[in-house]
């Protein structure tokens, strides 16, 4: 498909028109789209029988053509008629060439293009794996408001919350009437999703469009049935990639996928805010930005929040104790030698296999962290001539079925990379690091890692190790983190024993 456009005047207003579609006798000049600068929003025509379908598709979105599965001679008529708007993918911002859809100005390529018959046609190679944005590319999205379908609903929901989380469902319920940001800093285990639940019941009685975004799918599979259960009568789109599921009032998302949207949400929460790849990419959090609503509010929720962020949050509330009520496990720090040496001899240390085989005994399983891929590949099968292990990591296919058998306890001992610092919750689990004093385990990390431990009410407890080969500043300030929640939480009287 040829995608070239035309600048007109119709009914006295600047219009583009596609080469396929223009009727004019006369020869136009036309152009990538990117030629243009200005792209006005044409009049409203109410008059206008609009295709329902197409605007649902776009209504809050920021999609490509080839994503709209509707004919352009029927796309382009509802931009006539002022109930679709066009842009550039790519523009000039500031001087610099941006991508619109993911605000990358530093990833481009170019090639030869068949639809603009350029030679030097250039994308982002940024955003490519959610559709190419070229020079060429439209960006369209629907004019006219997203308007949820009012239906009766309730949460089904009759559990108790703690003070702390009483506290913070508080402010979050204030944040959303009122549209304003907050930083729930909320340790591992306290309970932050029901902590969402009194304000989202809030937004949706107001039909406000929600989104609870994490970086990472496993957390998106998670979440969906337990949020599905709390509120059963509300239909909720579950996005991530290789999902087909159109987007509702609640969705439930990666942060990928915020790419496709634009000023669309009026409540937005991020979970695990400080986590891999959102904390360090701009383009993920230019999505954020550019998927809610200029009047709306924005929600992060993580218990490793980043310093800069504590610094420029003006609203901050802080939940320091489990749900449960009993203290956050302390780790140990333990000197295990020259481990990797050990390793490369196909040796692993005493200290080690005599306190997994204490847990075993125990009968508490083992989570094992360590550094890297190859070393899981490496320790696996020489762990599995003390105990029957596996090991996990991003690029495990078998990955979720492992951690089921693990959490049925038909696995003893699960080795992981830090794919499962977050987002795992065993029951009387015991939790080690190999290797704590790596670079991959930053303070952040390692205090997810003992957040493993102790955090249902019948197990409380819990082991947590740290088997280094020298202490690191990031092993001792996770255990001042710690130690720091625990001190708060007993002055704040939110301990229970």
């Amino acid at each position: 498909m040829l995608m070239r456009f035309a600048s007109l005047q119709h009914n006295n207003q600047t219009v583009l028109i596609p080469e396929q579609l223009s009727l004019s006798q006369d020869p136009l000049p036309f152009h990538p789209i990117s030629h243009y600068t200005s792209f006005p929003l044409q009049p409203i025509d109410n008059s206008f029988k609009t295709n329902l379908q197409l605007l649902q598709v776009l209504k809050g979105k920021h999609l490509l053509i080839d994503e709209i599965p509707f004919p352009l001679s029927d796309i382009h008529g509802h931009y006539l008629k002022g109930f679709i708007h066009i842009e550039a993918g790519l523009q000039l911002i500031k001087g610099k060439l941006t991508c619109i859809r993911c605000g990358s100005n530093q990833a481009f390529s170019h090639f030869s293009c068949a639809r603009c018959g350029r030679k030097d046609c250039q994308y982002c190679r940024n955003c490519i794996v959610m559709g190419k944005v070229t020079s060429c590319s439209p960006l369209y999205t629907a004019s006219i408001p997203f308007l949820p379908k009012e239906s009766p609903f309730s949460l089904q929901w009759e559990g108790t919350l703690s003070s702390g989380q009483q506290e913070a469902s508080q402010a979050v319920t204030r944040a959303i009437k009122t549209n304003q940001e907050l930083l729930v800093w909320a340790v591992c285990g306290s309970g932050k999703t029901e902590v969402l639940f009194h304000g989202l019941e809030v937004a949706l009685s107001q039909n406000k469009t929600v989104c609870i975004a994490t970086p990472r799918t496993d957390v998106v599979l998670e979440l969906f049935p337990r949020l599905k259960k709390a509120f059963p009568s509300i239909d909720i789109s579950a996005l991530y990639g290789g999902s087909s599921k159109d987007s509702t009032q609640f969705v439930i998302s990666t942060t990928h996928q915020l790419i496709r949207f634009k000023e669309f949400f009026d409540v937005i929460i991020i979970d695990e805010v400080d986590a891999f790849p959102y904390n360090n990419d701009s383009s993920l959090q230019y999505a954020v930005e550019k998927s809610r609503k200029k009047n709306s509010s924005l929600i992060y929720l993580t218990a490793t929040p980043s310093k800069s962020m504590i610094q420029n949050q003006q609203s901050i509330v802080r939940i320091p104790s489990r749900f449960h009520g009993f203290p956050l496990p302390i780790p140990s720090l333990t000197w295990i030698g020259n481990w990797r040496k050990k390793i490369e001899k196909e040796l692993l240390p005493s200290i080690l296999i005599k306190w997994i085989k204490k847990q075993v005994e125990d009968g508490k399983p083992v989570l094992l962290f360590l550094p890297s891929i190859s070393l899981i590949d490496k320790v696996t099968p020489l762990m599995n001539e003390y105990v029957k292990c596996e090991g996990v990591h991003s690029e495990d296919e078998d990955r979720v079925n492992k951690v089921i058998r693990f959490r049925n306890n038909e696995l003893p001992v699960l080795l992981s990379s830090t794919i499962l610092e977050r987002g795992i919750t065993i029951k009387n689990v015991s939790v080690a690091v190999i290797g704590a004093e790596d670079n991959v385990f930053t303070e952040s990390a390692l205090v997810q890692i003992a957040g493993r431990a102790g955090r249902s009410k019948e197990f409380p407890g819990g082991s947590v190790k740290f088997f280094h080969y020298g202490k690191t500043n990031a092993m001792v300030s996770a255990v001042r983190h710690i130690n720091g929640m625990n001190r708060e939480a007993e002055e704040r009287g939110w301990l229970n024993y």
